[in-house]
């Protein structure tokens, strides 16, 4: 179940997957999928389910398909370090992929660029259009609503018995909004929210609007 919302009179869907659809432009917003690292931990010996990998593949699919966008934008750190054998499984998806590929460099984008134009991929460091600013890290910028990844927001919420739960989650303030991480086992940063702040948790098949503060950590 998604949950649509409103900002600066555009409308937003907020996916389950993690992901962002703005109605508006027809674009897809993901972010921190983090390509690759999967596969690096295995080579390192981590115990992973092989099928992690094609997971992060099938969920890309499977939210490119849902909404039919005509690009989809990633919000940086698209693949964790250098290219390893998921590049191949990237291209390979992206030769599928009929949307437009766009990618916002992030701290952990190393890989040469010349790769990505080989393949059709348009990098840049920020986007700036219609009010919005689209970037990696979270960014203030006067008159702009920014929309970025990078800090894989997270929730604990408080239960019965002294239990808690840890949800990823989509954390918008007043003129921003940070995605949560796309990637398997890319973790999550606890945020404990001010008074203004709208916090939706997602889960593997909803998305949930937090509204009472004393829930929160």
């Amino acid at each position: 179940m998604t949950i649509t919302i409103q900002i600066k009179s555009n409308t937003f869907i907020l996916h389950p997957s993690g992901a962002l659809f703005w109605e508006d432009k027809n674009v897809l917003l993901i972010s921190d999928v983090h390509l690759g690292k999967v596969s690096h931990f295995r080579k390192h010996g981590v115990a992973i389910p092989e099928n992690s990998v094609s997971k992060n593949f099938m969920r890309l699919t499977e939210v490119v398909d849902y909404f039919d966008p005509e690009k989809v934008l990633f919000l940086g750190d698209l693949f964790h370090s250098s290219k390893n054998s998921e590049w191949h499984l990237f291209v390979e998806w992206s030769d599928c992929c009929v949307a437009e590929i766009i990618l916002i460099a992030g701290n952990h984008d190393i890989i040469a660029q010349e790769n990505y134009d080989k393949i059709g991929v348009k990098i840049f460091q920020e986007l700036e259009t219609d009010g919005f600013l689209l970037t990696h890290h979270p960014t203030e910028k006067e008159g702009l609503f920014n929309f970025s990844g990078h800090i894989h927001p997270g929730i604990q919420l408080r239960g019965f018995g002294g239990h808690h739960l840890k949800l990823p989650c989509f954390f918008q303030r007043q003129n921003q909004m940070i995605l949560p991480a796309f990637g398997e086992f890319t973790g999550k940063y606890i945020l404990v929210p001010e008074e203004n702040d709208k916090v939706y948790a997602i889960t593997k098949e909803e998305v949930i609007l937090i509204e009472k503060r004393q829930s929160y950590k």
